[in-house]
């Protein structure tokens, strides 16, 4: 913001004072004209534009934190002159004013606190003291706030606003990069949250280590976010930027961030996060008596045979629920994360934590659309590698925070493109597979629609994989196989019956254990009775998975699925159409 009184502009940081009655504020964003209390009342956003001006560390805390529950710690640490370093002025003389004019001894502020009523250890960097830059004192602060929330076992908040290492501490405000970086893989270790609260600008050796480290990382809308400085990318590389570079926006489109929150629902979307992750009473399983859940049908001569291209295009229909759509009806709460934290966010593939009556689940799913305009822009539900890769950050997250997963399993295929391949995607998938295979929680799948070959498979390897009964399981679409083994697409339908893909083959096979049946005329037309079906379906089976681990600890989990996967294609077991027909009779 541009401070205006009486007609004469200079310019500065958005004011921290009380605004006098006739002060105005030039928005930086628009240039509008903004009357300071309105500007104030408005918590330093522009009414006009949403530009989010500076707040100081004070405000910013007040803003997140439950009233009076910051109880600081870390106040004697404060930075020293190591290395007799001058440059305009003597390093003592910068900290001494700078301790002045924040009324900080560093540029940190560390605390036990309350965010609607959750406990929380707080990191807060101070952009005021020497630009948030990080010296031993912000480091040992950083590490003594992670520490604590170790030994405390509660989450840590870290709230950065920062332009990067200290230069008037040399080396050793480079080593706090790996000082802080091992108190956070600690916390992680332990199954501790950390969440990122990262603001404009936030650059340098804070991006570089702690605070782009958390399980989520939110950003303030527009907050220049990066490694490297605009204008040192621009002396280095001699090219102009694109339009929004290094925005918090750009950031969430290129997979680097979870979400971006405008300033006025940062703290309720903080308390949902901490919510989910609270503990919880445990469910009470009820004891497993041998009986097949009620929600699924595990007998295949209780289902209709159908033709096995009805099936496919009843799959395929745009008017089906999509994942997002479940999310919508079937949970309490739901968070979508965003990104695989290095090379994009991939629309097709859509995930985050969510409420299922009382217990919280990690969600991963397949996302297509209801319209061209969206079937296009999530690439039609196929996947690119960082699809596939933010998956396996969320697989790693369940794993981590011992919540179940739930996936949803609705695509054609993974993407079969050029840039997919130069990507990696067959590695991508690969350990998607990988790690579905050894999570140590309870891992359940539903195939909703189409499912396409390895792309749905690096989606499914699951204790209980369930099916709607309008959905198909394939090694191939029909259109392809019938290509390379009939000459032409004609023989699709052929196609489709030979490969078994309908839910009473998959059943007969063992691919699944049960069938979940559509409602009415189908998903298609009653997408909440679907929803509460499989709700139904997916609360049974977790509650069976829990009796299980109960029962034979948690390495069991492991275990069963390990088998589950184990005896295909193994003599001993049936794993023919024919067999399993002739074992029934």
């Amino acid at each position: 913001m541009t401070v205006t009184n009486g007609g004469r502009p200079r310019p500065g940081p958005a004011r921290t004072e009380p605004a006098a009655e006739d002060a105005w504020l030039r928005c930086d964003g628009c240039g509008a004209l903004v009357y300071g209390r309105k500007f104030d009342r408005n918590l330093k956003v522009c009414p006009d534009c949403g530009h989010h001006g500076r707040l100081t560390v004070w405000e910013r805390l007040e803003l997140l934190l439950d009233p009076g529950s910051l109880r600081r710690f870390g106040e004697t640490v404060r930075s020293t002159d190591l290395l007799g370093f001058t440059d305009t002025k003597p390093y003592p003389q910068r900290l001494a004013e700078n301790r002045s004019r924040t009324g900080n001894p560093a540029a940190a502020v560390c605390g036990h606190a309350r965010v609607e009523g959750r406990p929380v250890v707080v990191a807060a960097l101070d952009f005021a003291f020497l630009g948030g830059s990080i010296g031993a004192a912000v480091g040992e602060l950083v590490a003594r706030a992670a520490r604590t929330a170790l030994h405390d076992r509660v989450p840590l908040v870290i709230i950065s606003a920062s332009g990067g290492a200290r230069m008037q501490e040399g080396a050793i405000s480079l080593m706090q990069m790996a000082k802080t970086s091992q108190e956070l893989n600690r916390l992680h270790a332990a199954g501790i949250l950390v969440v990122n609260l990262n603001l404009n600008p936030t650059f340098g050796g804070a991006t570089a280590s702690f605070s782009m480290l958390g399980d989520v990382i939110i950003a303030e809308p527009g907050a220049r976010i990066g490694f490297a400085g605009p204008q040192v990318i621009r002396q280095t590389i001699r090219q102009e930027l694109p339009q929004g570079f290094q925005t918090a926006e750009y950031l969430l489109d290129n997979g680097q961030i979870d979400m971006v929150v405008p300033r006025e629902g940062l703290r309720a979307m903080l308390g949902r996060v901490l919510r989910l992750h609270a503990p919880r009473p445990r469910r009470r399983a009820p004891q497993d008596d041998g009986r097949p859940p009620a929600a699924t049908v595990t007998d295949p001569a209780e289902l209709a045979e159908r033709p096995a291209a009805d099936v496919v295009a009843r799959a395929r229909s745009v008017e089906r629920p999509t994942t997002l759509d479940y999310c919508a009806y079937m949970f309490g709460d739901f968070v979508e994360l965003h990104g695989d934290r290095a090379r994009g966010d991939d629309p097709a593939v859509v995930g985050g934590l969510a409420d299922l009556d009382g217990r919280t689940v990690v969600v991963i799913g397949h996302q297509k659309g209801h319209d061209v305009a969206e079937m296009v822009r999530r690439n039609f539900g196929m996947p690119h590698p960082w699809g596939y890769q933010k998956a396996y950050r969320l697989m790693q997250y369940a794993a981590r925070f011992g919540f179940p997963l739930v996936t949803f399993v609705d695509t054609p295929g993974a993407y079969p493109g050029i840039e997919a391949e130069s990507n990696g995607q067959a590695f991508s998938i690969a350990r998607c597979l990988e790690r579905m295979s050894d999570l140590p929680v309870p891992v359940v799948s539903v195939v909703t629609g189409e499912g396409g070959s390895g792309g749905a498979l690096a989606l499914a390897v699951a204790n209980r994989v369930l099916i709607l009964d309008s959905a198909y399981f394939s090694v191939i679409s029909p259109e392809g196989c019938s290509t390379i083994l009939f000459g032409s697409a004609e023989a699709a339908p052929r196609a489709a019956e030979q490969l078994r893909l309908t839910p009473p083959d998959l059943l007969r096979l063992g691919v699944v254990e049960g069938v979940i049946r559509e409602p009415g005329e189908g998903a298609h037309a009653e997408h909440l009775a679907t929803a509460d079906r499989i709700k139904a379906a997916l609360l049974e089976g977790l509650d069976e998975l829990d009796a299980l681990s109960a029962r034979e600890g948690p390495g069991a989990l492991v275990e069963a699925r390990y088998r589950r996967y184990a005896r295909f294609g193994d003599p001993a077991g049936i794993t023919t159409i024919e067999d399993r027909d002739h074992g029934r009779r």
